[in-house]
């Protein structure tokens, strides 16, 4: 009987482990890793570059940093892992939108996994699962592991080269309500990006397309009118208010569940604040908003998890008013790691291209459309400026051009009986000049009457540069340059201006303003924009 009870506890506590181990070595080789002698589960993810220093290449640096093909080269352990903070004194080396290289996830724990996400293919482009057993993923971690598939979609897409339009033909993608969606380079119901004006059009298309079926925002309920959840939609500062009403309004992409959102927003209104917070009579005291932005922050964070889970880097915040990278700076984190939406988008005032967004001034005014369209190219004048003294470039543009040259005609006051809308359609070029701060409407207003912008500034980030390239439609001029822009002007052909005309009327969908909103409009491309740099960050489960 001893000798029984001998044998069995040996063939228990022996053999059996030995048989067991064997059969997962020859089922699952790959769990076993012979750089660690415990056995640890590895997820293949795409490895990045950063390698442009461009701005307006800031997107495309990690999409056309490699090969489709060779993105499922790094391994890392699925264990623990701590937020990595950027110091208030750090900077990026370079403005750039560089995939941010994977970080280490915390261990798998909340929601069961589905068989499906357990069982991806190892022929994707995004890698594998590897699991020994049952494997438990939370919400954040499918909505991590989603954008993930959408950054190996988007740069399989880059690297397709002529193969992209046969690819989109028989491509399809499930929308969020499980319909399918046919994606078709001949009746897409609006547009397909195309040519020259795109750093990459295939890398945008699949991008919006990845958008619009992912992206899912939380707006924070709390606050109340004037200053949150509502803005002008009627003055130089349009664009902040129109953005904030149509986010309110949306349906699209807003979700009423934190716990599914990819992206949340802080529906203030900087523009409410000075009208409502701010005194001119004591220009010195700036405490309301102060105290405003805090508070409003330190609601939310203590309320709900996702800031502090975050630390705001998916947090997104707009302004079109001149003093919104300075409000944000009453919040450290908001300013150094959240998006802002800016139109005051001057690397030489902590614009920061790899995290923040550069938002187009758009001067809508009461009871009057925009005016959209223009005559022929054979346009009578050369450049035209109108605009009064309003910073140092002006200072200098009118000091060197007004009321000197009738082909390159600058006024600071408009003579009588003259239409700006008129002197903007008739002419080639439409000078765009920072005023105190680098924004201008001059420049939306010069796509709409189709005439070529001449951006004169140092320091500005155009808006949408991370997809379109402005040098294929636009002038840039530096303010050394400014005695000089006839001459600069004078020298483009006829045959580089009418590209260049050509391409301003392919741009222009991407700036006018719908009610309700249509695709690839500035209401969409304002959300592309803070979509990209959701993509470019990957985010952590707080500790249980």
């Amino acid at each position: 009987m001893s000798l029984f009870s001998s044998s069995s506890f040996l063939l228990v506590f022996h053999v059996i482990p030995l048989l067991a181990f064997l059969l997962l070595f020859f089922t699952h080789p790959n769990v076993l890793r012979s750089s660690s002698s415990s056995w640890t589960m590895t997820w293949n993810v795409p490895s990045s570059s950063s390698s442009s220093s461009s701005i307006t290449r800031a997107f495309y640096s990690w999409v056309e940093g490699q090969n489709a093909n060779d993105l499922s080269n790094e391994n890392i352990n699925i264990t623990k892992a701590s937020h990595h903070e950027l110091a208030p004194h750090q900077q990026p080396s370079a403005p750039s939108l560089a995939l941010a290289p994977a970080q280490t996830v915390m261990k798998l724990d909340g929601e069961e996994e589905s068989t499906e996400d357990r069982n991806i293919s190892s022929s994707s482009t995004i890698g594998r699962v590897i699991v020994a057993n049952k494997t438990l993923l939370t919400r954040l971690q499918k909505i991590e592991r989603s954008l993930l598939k959408a950054r190996s979609s988007i740069k399989e897409a880059a690297a397709s080269g002529d193969n992209y339009q046969q690819q989109i033909r028989n491509a399809s993608i499930s929308s969020s309500k499980g319909t399918t969606i046919l994606i078709h380079a001949d009746n897409d119901p609006d547009y397909v990006p195309r040519g020259p004006i795109y750093w990459n059009s295939k890398a945008f298309h699949r991008s919006y397309l990845e958008m619009e079926k992912l992206l899912k925002i939380y707006v924070y309920e709390e606050g109340e009118l004037p200053i949150f959840h509502g803005g002008p939609c009627n003055s130089i500062y349009s664009s902040e208010g129109t953005f904030i009403h149509e986010m309110e309004m949306n349906k699209e992409f807003r979700t009423t569940d934190p716990h599914e959102a990819l992206l949340y927003f802080l529906p203030f209104s900087v523009t409410r604040m000075v009208s409502y917070l701010y005194d001119p009579a004591d220009r010195q005291n700036m405490n309301g908003i102060r105290v405003s932005v805090t508070d409003y922050i330190n609601l939310i964070a203590n309320k709900y998890p996702f800031w502090n889970r975050s630390l705001g880097a998916d947090h997104f915040m707009l302004s079109c008013h001149d003093w919104g990278p300075w409000t944000s700076s009453f919040v450290p984190n908001l300013y150094h790691k959240s998006i802002r939406v800016l139109c005051n988008a001057n690397t030489s005032e902590g614009f920061n291209p790899s995290k923040d967004a550069s938002l187009p001034e758009i001067y809508l005014q009461p009871r009057k459309n925009p005016f959209v369209g223009g005559p022929t190219p054979s346009r009578t004048i050369l450049g035209f400026f109108a605009g009064r003294l309003h910073g140092h470039i002006r200072y200098l543009l009118l000091q060197q051009w007004k009321n000197k040259d009738k082909d390159l005609q600058v006024y600071e006051e408009l003579p009588r009986r003259i239409s700006y809308q008129t002197m903007m359609k008739n002419s080639k070029f439409c000078l765009c000049p920072s005023g105190y701060e680098v924004a201008s409407p001059r420049l939306v207003e010069a796509i709409y009457a189709e005439c070529v912008p001449v951006l004169i500034s140092d320091g500005y980030v155009p808006p949408f540069s991370d997809v379109l390239k402005w040098k294929s439609f636009s002038v840039m001029v530096k303010v050394k340059d400014i005695p000089n822009i006839k001459n600069i002007l004078m020298g483009i052909s006829q045959r580089q201006y009418l590209k260049l005309h050509r391409r301003v009327k392919q741009v222009q969908r991407h700036f006018v303003v719908n009610s309700p909103p249509k695709r690839y409009d500035v209401f969409h491309m304002i959300l592309h924009s803070i979509w990209l740099r959701r993509l470019n960050i990957r985010i952590d489960d707080l500790d249980p």
